[in-house]
């Protein structure tokens, strides 16, 4: 045991190894002292044996204190490395837990107006993969996208003019190159091919404002970049439009009802509007079974002047100056809008397919309202932390969403159903996705008021076509897309 120890002293073992050793040693000779008393056996060797112990015993008692001691602050020090002074919720303290918002309920308090707190992110998977269908599309962050845009303004004649940011001049490209990446999972890139395939033998439908238009351009815009051009089978010039792609016995159609409701067609040109809240409007109520995927949407025409009806009888006015009238704001009216609208939906005889509610995408004028010099001149998106859905986008956003969870549990009449597309909090990062002043009137050179609603094409608003898809191939259940 003697040579063991002194062996490792001169190779430089570990000194705590060491120590405990020589401890070792000690103990063992005490032990055999004991027995040899005992024994009555070597009576020469004890004295010997009791010098080694009571010489080295000094000699490294102080070594082994001090060792203890340094075990015992490192243990002391990971445990205060646990507690996060900077953090009143740390791992160690319990206080916060309650008041911290569950993680799936962070896309919903983000639209409450709470901020969403910035978590750790979760491998990648490749971007061929399909997700998750656990993971929420809807809530995650803008990342840089070298590779876009999928289609120019030189590649893609469906783009109105005044969504034709590039042709308008607008000199800046890097509201271009960012993509929508979900914080559970990666989203596929938006391919023409595997989306034709998913709708194959199958018919979609925009309902809705202008916007709805413009989300319905953008969807051509990138079947295009592969697929090539529908065909144009339209008997409305602007409005209502329908194209085919007889390839795939598929078609895509467009409902203008900007209101969702029924509305005096007499009076669509200026305002004040006049809006039946609780009447169909049969332009797209009265069609809706022959279709497959329906989407629905409106928000911006609530805010016009408008006088509103229930059951034929005037209510109230939006932003009206007329006297001796109950003056009610938007989200009054877009409640009650979606709330006919569902039932127009969960009423239709024959119809047995999705219905998507595309929900409120806000505007992002700064220094001004869209006629008292509001611009918006951002050339990057915000960070999710920079961008808190609050005051009537919020109102508008709530509305929407909870005459639609009301809609959800009612009695249905057909085999239908009612999904969520949610880009509200989405599109409120993207304050740079505009045309702003880099807009005209086909045939025009005289700019419109900055444009501030609308999106340019391409842009942002083309990352709803890769949420689209993902959510089609979650209908369908097809993993091979």
């Amino acid at each position: 045991m003697f040579l063991r120890c002194l062996m490792k002293y001169i190779l430089h073992i570990p000194k705590q190894t060491t120590d405990i050793c020589w401890i070792e040693m000690s103990l063992m000779s005490l032990q055999h002292i004991t027995l040899v008393e005992m024994r009555k056996r070597t009576p020469k060797i004890a004295p010997f044996l009791a010098l080694i112990v009571l010489l080295t015993i000094p000699l490294y008692y102080p070594s082994i204190i001090d060792s203890s001691k340094k075990l015992n602050t490192t243990f002391e020090s990971s445990i205060d490395s646990l507690k996060d002074t900077s953090n009143p919720c740390s791992s160690l303290d319990l206080r916060c837990k309650e008041n911290e918002p569950d993680a799936t309920a962070q896309h919903h308090d983000a639209a409450a107006g709470k901020e969403i707190r910035e978590e750790a992110q979760p491998a990648e998977t490749e971007p061929d993969t399909p997700p998750d269908e656990k993971c929420d599309l809807f809530s995650g962050e803008w990342v840089p996208n070298p590779e876009g845009p999928y289609y120019t303004n030189a590649t893609c004649y469906a783009i109105q003019e005044h969504q034709n940011c590039m042709r308008s001049g607008r000199p800046d490209v890097g509201y271009l190159k960012w993509r929508w990446k979900p914080d559970e999972c990666e989203l596929p890139i938006f391919d023409p091919l595997q989306f034709l395939e998913l709708v194959r033998g199958k018919s979609l439908a925009f309902v809705g404002d202008s916007v709805a238009r413009n989300h319905m351009q953008s969807l051509i815009c990138l079947l295009a970049s592969k697929a090539g051009y529908p065909v144009d089978t339209s008997t409305d010039r602007i409005q209502n439009k329908r194209y085919q792609y007889p390839a795939y016995d598929f078609n895509i159609s467009m409902f203008w009802s900007p209101f969702l409701v029924r509305t005096a067609e007499t009076n669509l040109d200026k305002p004040p509007f006049t809006v039946h809240l609780d009447q169909f409007h049969p332009n797209w109520t009265a069609q809706i079974a022959s279709f497959d995927y329906v989407i629905i949407s409106a928000g911006h025409w609530f805010t016009r002047p408008s006088y509103l009806y229930l059951n034929n009888s005037l209510i109230g006015c939006i932003y009206c100056a007329k006297p001796n009238i109950t003056h009610l704001l938007p989200p009054f009216s877009c409640r009650w809008a979606f709330r006919t609208a569902f039932r127009a939906i969960n009423s239709a005889a024959g119809f047995d397919g999705v219905a998507f509610v595309r929900t409120f995408a806000p505007s992002h004028f700064e220094g001004g309202a869209w006629d008292d010099g509001g611009k918006c001149a951002r050339t990057s998106p915000f960070k999710r932390n920079e961008a808190v859905v609050e005051g009537s986008d919020l109102e508008m956003y709530l509305a929407q969403v909870e005459e639609l969870g009301i809609a959800q549990k009612a009695e249905r009449k057909n085999g239908g159903k009612l999904k969520v597309l949610d880009v509200t909090k989405i599109m409120l990062m993207r304050p740079d996705g505009h045309p702003n002043k880099y807009s005209h009137l086909a045939g025009t050179v005289q700019s419109l008021a900055n444009d501030c609603v609308h999106w340019c094409l391409p842009g942002p608003i083309d990352s709803w076509n890769d949420i689209l898809q993902e959510l089609l191939r979650r209908e369908t259940g097809n993993k091979n897309t």
